[in-house]
């Protein structure tokens, strides 16, 4: 059986003292892959990487979102107060306020704006959890067309499963066209449906139906919802997750590039030629992922300095930089 691969070195003062193992993807514009290593056909969940695809299905059945608000759609933000506004507009939009939200209580996601946040005198709570955008969308999507949106008798459900008039679960009408819009986009049947980190399902392809589901995003035309998807994040990338993460300086430097992370070192790209690219790091380490996938667009002939900039993570010894996170040479000749 194919098992993922070496794909990073981890270099401290020019010894290599460990590695990161993944699967990596590269699918060609009619969605057959290009070039692999590790695992890319068998079942694995993309996190947040599903979210464009989620976002696609809100806009199939009403939900009407454009520019920064649907970027926040399919976002996993920061906790800005940009990001905050936003949510709270999208609810306001069908007159609802965040009170609504069946996000976890979280502290903001990025260090910076988490400390700012508590320094304020602020706890965690719903709005800030970085899911909070999609969670608005799917509650405007299910008012949009008149579907109930919270089981009140299931709310306290031990195990994760809700009732099925909540829109978290899988029965939900939402879900089901959200779970159509993922296998229309990855070219495959969802094979497992598990519950994601912020209480709504998640849904298993492959990496390279990941990465076939962001070329066809990435190459859409712009009148067509996928079109809309990728061109609001391409034109507002700081709402799919902050000002100062690594994805949103990506989609800056490269004309056309459209990308998502997900949780558990997952990363998803696609290029406005209609390739798509797909990263998993096997322990799920963040570190490894942005560079993983520099590595994975300078082999595919891209260069920008973002991308020689990304191409190393790195590794502090008393305060300075003392080594870094690379790819594994052989893995990328």
């Amino acid at each position: 059986m194919t098992e993922p691969v070496i794909v990073a070195d981890v270099v401290r003062s020019d010894f290599v003292e460990g590695h990161h193992r993944g699967s990596v993807v590269v699918t060609n514009p009619d969605g057959g892959v290009e070039w692999s290593v590790g695992v890319v056909d068998q079942p694995m969940f993309p996190r947040s990487s599903n979210k464009p695809m989620q976002a696609l299905g809100m806009l199939r059945h009403g939900l009407d979102l454009d520019g920064r608000l649907l970027v926040l759609a399919g976002a996993s933000h920061s906790g800005e107060q940009i990001h905050l506004d936003g949510v709270r507009e999208i609810l306001a939009g069908v007159g609802l306020d965040e009170s609504a939200l069946r996000t976890p209580a979280q502290y903001p996601v990025e260090d910076y704006v988490r400390d700012e946040w508590v320094r304020a005198g602020h706890g965690p709570e719903p709005i800030t959890m970085n899911c909070s955008g999609k969670h608005a969308a799917m509650i405007a999507t299910c008012v949009a067309n008149g579907w109930p949106i919270h089981d009140v008798a299931r709310e306290a459900s031990p195990d994760g499963v809700w009732g099925a008039d909540d829109y978290r679960s899988p029965k939900h009408p939402l879900q089901q066209v959200i779970r159509t819009a993922v296998e229309d986009s990855a070219g495959e049947k969802v094979s497992y449906v598990a519950v994601d980190g912020c209480g709504a399902p998640i849904l298993a392809i492959s990496l390279a139906g990941l990465a076939r589901s962001f070329g066809l995003f990435a190459a859409a035309e712009p009148t067509t919802l996928e079109g809309r998807v990728a061109d609001a994040f391409r034109a507002f990338p700081e709402y799919a997750s902050g000002t100062r993460r690594d994805e949103a300086e990506l989609i800056r430097a490269i004309p056309g590039l459209f990308c998502k992370v997900g949780a558990e070192s997952v990363y998803a790209v696609g290029l406005a030629d209609g390739r798509g690219i797909a990263v998993k790091i096997e322990d799920g380490s963040p570190r490894a992922r942005a560079v993983v996938m520099a590595a994975t667009l300078k082999m595919l002939g891209l260069n920008h300095e973002v991308l020689d900039k990304q191409l190393h993570a790195p590794l502090l010894g008393g305060g300075v930089q003392v080594g870094s996170v690379r790819p594994h040479a052989p893995t990328f000749a």
